[in-house]
Formats: C-alpha cells, sequence, structure tokens
C-alpha cells in the first residue's frame, strides 16, 4: 500500500498547521491538486523556498500534482504579512523578467513533462479584473474585522507605518487565486509557509462562499538553523537556486558548513534519502558528522545542479580541504594583467571577489586575521595583491576556514 502524502510530508518535518488533518490525509488518498505561489520580486529563488518545493516535489513523487503559481499579479502589491514596512514596488518590466527567469528554475526542481505538473501566472487573470466587478463578485466576502485579525495585517495595522489600502488587497488577491485554480484545474489545497496561513483560509473561506466546496490549507514551518539564523542567508548574502548567482561549489559549501545540530532535520527536508538513512545519518557524532554533511551537501547539490555538478564540487572540496590540488570548480574572477603588476590592495580585492560585502568589512577580516593568499595569512590593511603572487596562474584567496576564491588573469 503507498503511504499516505501527508505522513510523509509529516514525519520529514514539513507540515506546521493543517485546516482539518483527518480531510487532508482522506483527500491524499487520491491524487489531488495542491498549488503554492512564489513571489517575483528577485531575480532567482534562494534556500529559503526550498521547503515549499521540496514539498510539492514530495507530493508529485506520490501521485498528485502540484501548481506553481508565479506571481506576476500579485507581485505587483507585495505581500505584507511578513514585512514590518511596505516593500519596494517593482515595474512589471522587472516583475516579468523575474518570472521568466524562475520559471527556468522551477523546472529544473519539478517534473511538468505529461502534465504532471504546472506552472501558472497569476497575472494572467489578475492583471485584466475589473475593479468594480472584483469588489462586487469577491470583495464582500470579506470581513475587514477578520482580515484584520490575521497577524502579520494586525501587526502592520499597529506599526508606525501602518498598513496601506494597496497592501490591504493582497488577501482577496491570493484568495482569489486559490478560487482560480480550483474553477480551472480542480485544486483543492493550497500550501505554504506559516506567515501565509491567514491568506491561505481567506481562500479556503472564499471557495465555500461562492461555490459550496471545501478545500484544505497545509502551512510550512518558516526555517531558521540552529542558531536563529534565517534560512537562506549568510554574511556574504543570499544563498541563490541560480547557478549565474552562485556557483554549484558555493552551493555545496553552503551545505557542508551546516550547524551539527541541524544535519538531520536538513537532510530530511532538503534530500529524497528514505528516513530509515536520515535517521541513521543523524546518530553520528563527533568528527563522524562531516560524514554526514558531505552526504547532505551532495545530495542538495545532485537535486539543484546536477549528479556531474554535486560530484565536482564535492571532489573540489575534498581537494581544498585536504591541501590537495584546487580546481576550476572554485569561485573565480578575472583581473586584468596590469591591475596586478600595479598591485591592488588587498582589501579592495577581497570585495570585489565577493569574500567581503565592503571595503571596511574586508578591512575588519584582515585585521582579526581570517584573510589568507595562498594560504598565508594576510599581514596588514596595507598589503597589496600582486602578480608575484599567481601559482600556476592564480591567485588562491580564503576569509576564514572554508570560504575560498581563485583569481586568474583575464
Amino acid at each position: 500500500m503507498t503511504e499516505n502524502a501527508f505522513d510523509v510530508l509529516s514525519r520529514r518535518g514539513f507540515v506546521e498547521q493543517v485546516s482539518d488533518e483527518d480531510g487532508i490525509r482522506a483527500a491524499l488518498e487520491r491524487p489531488v491538486t495542491c498549488y503554492v505561489g512564489f513571489d517575483p520580486s528577485a531575480p532567482s529563488f534562494h534556500v529559503g523556498h526550498l521547503v515549499p518545493i521540496m514539498a510539492l516535489a514530495h507530493l508529485q513523487r506520490h501521485g498528485h500534482r502540484p501548481i506553481a503559481i508565479m506571481g506576476g499579479g500579485t507581485g505587483m502589491i507585495g505581500d505584507p504579512s511578513d514585512k514590518d514596512e511596505m516593500r519596494k514596488l517593482l515595474t512589471l518590466e522587472e516583475i516579468d523578467a523575474n518570472v521568466a527567469r524562475l520559471k527556468v528554475q522551477m523546472g529544473n526542481l519539478l517534473d511538468f513533462s505529461e502534465g504532471q505538473a504546472l506552472m501558472v501566472n497569476n497575472a494572467d487573470w489578475l492583471r485584466p479584473l475589473n475593479y468594480l466587478a472584483f469588489l462586487r463578485d469577491i470583495g464582500r466576502h470579506f470581513s475587514v474585522n477578520r482580515m484584520l485579525a490575521a497577524e502579520g495585517y494586525r501587526r502592520r495595522y499597529d506599526s508606525e507605518g501602518g498598513l496601506n489600502f494597496l497592501e490591504f488587497n493582497y488577501m482577496l488577491l491570493q484568495a482569489y487565486d486559490f478560487l482560480h485554480v480550483f474553477r480551472e484545474y480542480g485544486c483543492t489545497l493550497q500550501a505554504g509557509g506559516n506567515d501565509q496561513w491567514g491568506n491561505i483560509l481567506a481562500g479556503v473561506d472564499l471557495i465555500r462562499r461562492v461555490e459550496g466546496e471545501q478545500v484544505h490549507a497545509l502551512t510550512y514551518p518558516l526555517l531558521t538553523t540552529s542558531s536563529g539564523a534565517k534560512m537562506g542567508k549568510t554574511a556574504a548574502g543570499a544563498i541563490w537556486l541560480d547557478p549565474e548567482l552562485l556557483s554549484p561549489y558555493e552551493y555545496y559549501q553552503y551545505w557542508i558548513n551546516t550547524e551539527d545540530a541541524d544535519v538531520e532535520r536538513f537532510l530530511a527536508l532538503f534530500t529524497f534519502l528514505p528516513m530509515e538513512d536520515v535517521r541513521e545519518l543523524g546518530r553520528l557524532s563527533g568528527a563522524d558528522i562531516r560524514q554526514a554533511k558531505e552526504v547532505l551537501a551532495f545530495e542538495t547539490t545532485k537535486i539543484l545542479h546536477g549528479e556531474a555538478a554535486a560530484g565536482e564540487a564535492r571532489d573540489t572540496s575534498r581537494k581544498l580541504f585536504g591541501g590537495g590540488v584546487v580546481t576550476d570548480a572554485v569561485p573565480t574572477t578575472e583581473f586584468e594583467s596590469s591591475e596586478l603588476q600595479a598591485g591592488i590592495s588587498a582589501p579592495e580585492v577581497f570585495q570585489r571577489v565577493g569574500l567581503a560585502r565592503s571595503r571596511s568589512e574586508a578591512r575588519r577580516l584582515i585585521q582579526q586575521g581570517g584573510a589568507y593568499i595562498n594560504d598565508e595569512p594576510v599581514g596588514s590593511v596595507d598589503d597589496l595583491v600582486t602578480a608575484e603572487h599567481l601559482v600556476d596562474g592564480s591567485i588562491l584567496l580564503r576569509a576564514g576556514k572554508k570560504r575560498y576564491h581563485r583569481v586568474v588573469l583575464a
């Protein structure tokens, strides 16, 4: 007997809240269509988006049909649920460009062949809406009192900047998304981050009022690391899923540097390994935990970038940390020969290649003894990086113990 997908999601740590646990479990005994919406506020997904994407992938593997809604319409407003101030409004051109790039990434994470998954853009049905008709047909079903009771809206309403009318409409539009995909595709389950609970329930209620049908809601936990850091962010910036913004090697390094306390949880959430393997790896401790981290890094990189890229990243990591030969998989920046002949200040080099976000941060890194050139510590913020540092045509930079970058001649 095939295992119920709800139990799979629950055991792996994906379930935070549900509208009706028994109802969802019963519904998932047969193939259902489930949707998650994605905000096109950036040209790439980051690691923080992986929880809903992996949950959709698990549902698909158990015979259900995922719908990924790209927010080309809702992105024109911006969801206020998890923000303390209004989001920066993007132009239509910026939104559409982001949607196009996000569609490519999503195509690498779910199987869209033969209609097994759908990817749609809510701009197709939201942008043409007639405002008066929408207010009459949809807006009349919403209670302002109930909307303000939602945690995200209430927090914004009580904040100094307040909640403007533009943002106040977001819940109506997301609820209308659920109604639209219910009508068009028979979608009966919406999922999302736990900050979306109020918006998702609004869609459940709208379908009940308009169509007289019962649909379901499920939210995922908003993940942080055991140290309290938000998933998807590091000192160096966002952990993007787009290889043009973050190389497979850098992505691999993010996962292999997972804190010990998070390894088992992340293996369950971000890989497809059977749970018995996850539990076994989770029991490792001390020096052996490195083995579990290597499995986590390899599996997560394989899912996103493919097995060949994951293997190359693993080999590069082993060579770097084992004192071996550096390969081309290490992030690389080209410098002009004339620049290196003249010499460039070490803080500028570390900032330019992304090992520090600013010159001042690079200077602090050097002063604290965390900056290295060819495995030799940078002695002073006044030191220059020159052509004399080239070894076999490249210069190896390191920030801290684990972040490498290579400089080569243009």
